[in-house]
């Protein structure tokens, strides 16, 4: 009989599981592999399913380093893909030249990331590099930002940032602060897969680990309160959620050390929680998600409402526009923060990914500053040359570029206290600000579409139709279309299309991070067009229709 069930699941199948129940070193995926194999023994359709993704392929290691849903097998994320990443990542340090290098080692409150933390500290201190160990959880940008303040030659970061409760991932950044791109993504994937030909027992480990302490944040905030003008008004009633996340702490020293009063937390989210108990999704993009910070700010009359998502690399903001609550896009904070940065006379690049608007161009020009767009990913933003301010659409913002190369939802967040502050002061809100940069420049629309799959071929066969027969019309205008995928004379060459009419945009793109298609929609108006309200009624109209005709070329 077990020799039929054996057989049930093929020789391959089993000879891998075989293979890595006697590597594993985590007795919790141990069991859950066991019974997973028991259960499609016996026929269970889903257990069979799973187990057979779980051993098909491994997680590719990429400009993003590792993510992907916690579990067993070479195509999830535990223990064994993480050991051999981290042998991977010192096998391409030592080769560097970077042996006895310093090496910052965060963590965020996800399910095991303290573990696969530990785990990456002792691989590096085996490969004879000098791991510096987080004491506890850190939010993604103290991490960052201590890769330069301590002299490190790279930066390891456990955390999903937004995903799912039952995702876990793996950043990797170099000496300059920024996260890998390519070729080093590629040589640090070659790397793994030698270190995957071993036994996982035969990796060395070591115990001389240092171990970073509060010295770190106090070293973060300290360069954080000097983004404010000492001179700048504090008054803000504030709300703030950090969704389960590893931001709450750090966000209510920073405001207090920055002289603003403290957040009105939400307490329901305000402790770090794996779970993510509150929440369906714990971004703030969301529906939903930050329902509880808008019912607070409703019930305090606060004047906006902040958001972190969990690793507090991002920032969301939400306040009174045209009579009621609502959060802004990532597009308008930027155009926000950039206005605030400019205005301040602050010199450099003004740089924002293709995927995000294209007012933050004209917005730079009209004050004199060079404008860069990138691909996307603040991997590409923070490597900007003279770097001023950098965003993207997704609520990344990398207010401090010489402290942190990378988007920090923390820094934007004090950025984002000491705007409102003033505007409250000068007899303004956020909602005026906005206003005036539709005068000057036009009515901006942006909007997200987006398609969660279960199948990832179907991304590529929907962006091969789309190469195949793309839409030479879109809202009733003809739009002209680059293939990214060519490169242009300002971008490298990436999996994306952009449509661009006289009046509308759209760019479409596989996520890097989830199995998604991602649209990215905008519809501008010239300024001068008369009464905001009329003109933003027109673009919305001109939005619905964009919106259909994106989708309908897509056939999703």
């Amino acid at each position: 009989m077990t020799g039929e069930l054996h057989h049930s699941l093929g020789d391959a199948l089993e000879d891998a599981v075989d293979s890595w129940l006697a590597e594993d070193p985590d007795p919790a995926t141990q069991l859950a592999l066991t019974n997973l194999r028991d259960r499609a023994r016996d026929g269970d359709p889903s257990a069979r399913s799973e187990l057979a993704d779980a051993f098909t392929g491994t997680l590719t290691f990429g400009t993003a380093g590792l993510r992907g849903a916690l579990g067993p097998g070479p195509n999830r994320m535990n223990r064994v893909v993480v050991t051999r990443a981290a042998a991977g990542l010192a096998g391409y340090l030592v080769a560097a030249g970077h042996s006895g290098g310093r090496v910052i080692v965060g963590y965020d409150a996800r399910y095991n990331s303290d573990v696969f933390a530990r785990d990456t500290a002792e691989i590096l201190a085996g490969a004879g590099l000098r791991p510096l160990l987080c004491a506890q959880h850190q939010p993604t940008p103290v991490v960052a930002f201590g890769i330069r303040h301590l002299g490190c030659v790279a930066g390891v970061i456990v955390t999903a940032s937004h995903n799912p409760p039952q995702d876990n991932g793996y950043k990797v950044y170099l000496g300059d602060g920024s996260q890998i791109i390519p070729p080093a993504d590629a040589d640090i994937a070659s790397q793994i897969a030698a270190a995957s030909e071993r036994p996982l027992a035969d990796l060395p480990r070591g115990d001389s680990v240092d171990v970073v302490g509060d010295e770190l944040v106090q070293a973060y905030l300290a360069r954080a309160v000097t983004l404010v003008d000492p001179d700048a008004p504090r008054e803000v009633v504030w709300v703030h959620t950090a969704l389960h996340g590893v931001g709450g702490a750090v966000v209510a020293r920073a405001a207090e050390a920055a002289g603003f009063p403290a957040p009105h937390q939400v307490g329901a989210q305000a402790e770090p929680d794996p779970a993510f108990p509150t929440v369906a999704f714990p971004n703030p993009e969301e529906p939903g998600a930050i329902d509880l910070a808008l019912a607070k700010a409703l019930e305090l009359g606060a004047d906006v409402a902040l958001a972190n998502d969990p690793d507090a690399d991002r920032c969301a903001l939400a306040c009174p526009v045209d009579g009621h609550w609502r959060m802004l896009s990532g597009d308008e904070l930027g155009w926000l923060l950039a206005t605030a940065s400019l205005d301040a006379g602050v010199r450099g690049t003004y740089a924002c990914s293709v995927v995000s608007s294209t007012l933050l161009a004209d917005l730079a020009a009209a004050h004199g500053q060079p404008f860069t767009p990138t691909l996307t990913g603040f991997k590409w933003i923070a490597r900007v040359p003279g770097l001023a301010f950098g965003y993207e659409e997704a609520l990344g913002y990398c207010t401090d570029p010489g402290a942190v190369a990378d988007k920090d939802g923390i820094t934007a967040l004090l950025r984002v206290l000491a705007l409102v502050a003033r505007l409250k002061a000068e007899g303004r809100s956020v909602a005026d600000l906005l206003d005036q940069l539709a005068r000057d420049h036009g009515v901006c629309l942006t909007e997200p579409l987006s398609y969660r799959v279960e199948e990832v071929s179907l991304i590529a066969d929907a962006m091969a139709r789309l190469r195949a027969t793309p839409p030479g019309l879109l809202a009733g205008e003809r739009v002209d279309v680059v293939d990214l995928a060519a490169g242009t004379a300002q971008l490298p060459p990436t999996d994306g299309l952009v449509f661009t009419g006289e009046r509308v945009r759209a760019v479409v793109r596989p996520s890097g991070t989830e199995p998604k298609l991602k649209c990215y929609l905008q519809v501008r108006l010239p300024p001068g067009a008369g009464d905001l309200a009329v003109a933003r009624a027109e673009a919305s109209a001109l939005m619905a229709r964009l919106r259909a005709e994106v989708a309908r070329a897509l056939a999703l």
